[in-house]
């Protein structure tokens, strides 16, 4: 399975990002997919998660209200609509299976915010 991360830019605070990420492959062993970000001098973490074969979806706290993840299955691509982004939200963010054993990350996207 190969991950592409796309959408990342420079915003100002208070701008909308939409990233997706296309995933490429078998995706039969799918069953959480998820958005990740790094920011320099942290760990990864992750964002928000969406089950690949139905709507639930949970998304962390420091960014509940303002992101929103969604999947479309037919395209194989997971999205993450990005809203009110604050200068925290600046990191590169991945999506990789939300499980123990993760797929081979890719490159990411970076996500700027500045004031």
């Amino acid at each position: 399975v190969q991950l592409q991360a796309s959408g990342g830019g420079l915003v100002q605070a208070g701008d909308s990002l939409r990233l997706s990420c296309v995933v490429s492959g078998e995706t039969s062993n799918i069953y959480t997919m998820g958005w990740f970000r790094q920011a320099v001098g942290k760990e990864r973490e992750i964002v928000a998660a969406i089950k690949w074969r139905n709507d639930n979806t949970n998304v962390e706290d420091s960014v509940k209200g303002r992101f929103t993840i969604s999947r479309d299955n037919g395209k194989k691509t997971v999205n993450l609509q990005m809203d009110t982004l604050k200068l925290e939200d600046t990191a590169v963010y991945y999506c990789n299976r939300n499980s123990v054993v993760k797929f081979l990350w890719g490159q990411g996207t970076q996500v700027t915010v500045s004031s």
